[in-house]
């Protein structure tokens, strides 16, 4: 039985429901056994990381710069919080608006060029907000927007407690997850496969494709300002790692261990870069050694990343 003729509801076949529900399970039962705010850093990098698969993994468009998305949702979120005194529903959301923005100035400027083109456009412009974050003030230069509140959420939720703002991200983070998989299985994500696939032809039938890449481009940036904006209320900080190169590699790593074109690749590419940074962490330089060792046997052997070779074995798209 194929996609195309399996019952589905929301985009959920049987087989990523069981998955959806698998991870739902996990979700609630870490914190018996690791330690809440790490977990939450997983849950915010799944965000970014679903945000990045819509582009790369569906549009086809390889990004290096969206850490400046992901920087520009913390800065604002941050600034929102500790200066203007806003409530962290509403800071989230600044930040989330404002990455959404910048999506739509970068993504008019790069849909212009494919490829490596697009590619090195995308960091250059990176590249320059990550200058700027150094330079102004507004961001705190090398210090960063530092004591960024947690507040209560709606006025109700006293997210200083790390139990109460677990179980916020945890609802959020499934609520993502599940969005995420209905745009993918939408006709609009319909629409973003057939571009990938084949440009040339989805125009010759009339499809508007800058238009359709610019929406995916400005989702993909909210999403990843909303990811960072979440990060800033966990962690009460917003700093120049957040805008920085590495966070834009991390995040294309995290998709190609997962599955790039797969629901639940960045739920496991997270969960694997995420656990692998903090567990050997105690090891200092040898971390990175690990983690290219990693990154070559995931490349040899499971070309497709974990969620991909899964759904390979399975024969149901995951």
């Amino acid at each position: 039985m194929t996609e195309r003729t399996t019952p589905q509801f929301l985009g959920f076949t049987p087989a990523r429901a069981a998955f959806f529900l698998v991870f739902a399970a996990v979700v609630a039962l870490s914190p018996l056994v690791l330690y809440p705010i790490f977990l939450m850093k997983i849950y915010c990098f799944i965000i970014f990381a679903c945000a990045y698969n819509l582009l790369l993994g569906y549009t086809g468009l390889m990004s290096f710069g969206h850490a400046a998305f992901f920087g520009a949702g913390a800065y604002l979120c941050g600034h929102a919080a500790a200066r203007w005194g806003l409530s962290p529903e509403l800071a989230v959301l600044s930040g989330t608006v404002f990455a959404g923005l910048l999506g739509l100035v970068f993504g008019w400027i790069a849909i212009r060029r494919q490829g490596l083109s697009f590619a090195m456009i995308t960091l250059a412009l990176a590249q320059m907000m990550y200058f700027i974050a150094l330079k102004v003030p507004f961001t705190g230069g090398e210090d960063g927007i530092q004591g960024v509140p947690r507040g209560h959420l709606f006025g109700i939720i006293d997210l200083s407690s790390n139990t109460a703002l677990y179980w916020t991200l945890a609802v959020i983070v499934l609520a993502v997850v599940a969005l995420y998989n209905r745009i993918v299985h939408s006709p609009f994500g319909q629409v973003l496969r057939a571009i990938r696939n084949n440009p040339e032809r989805a125009r010759s039938l009339g499809v508007n494709v800058d238009r359709f890449k610019l929406v995916s481009f400005v989702i993909s940036a909210a999403m990843s300002g909303f990811a960072a904006s979440l990060k800033t209320v966990v962690f009460g900080i917003a700093s120049l790692t957040d805008i920085s190169v590495n966070v834009s590699t991390e995040v294309v790593l995290i998709n190609l261990v997962g599955g790039i074109g797969t629901i639940f690749g960045p739920v496991a590419g997270s969960y694997i870069i995420l656990s692998l940074e903090h567990f050997l962490s105690p090891y200092g330089p040898w971390l990175l050694l690990i983690q290219g060792l990693v990154f070559i046997m995931f490349v040899l052997v499971f070309r497709q990343g974990v969620v991909g070779g899964l759904q390979k074995k399975l024969k149901s798209h995951l």
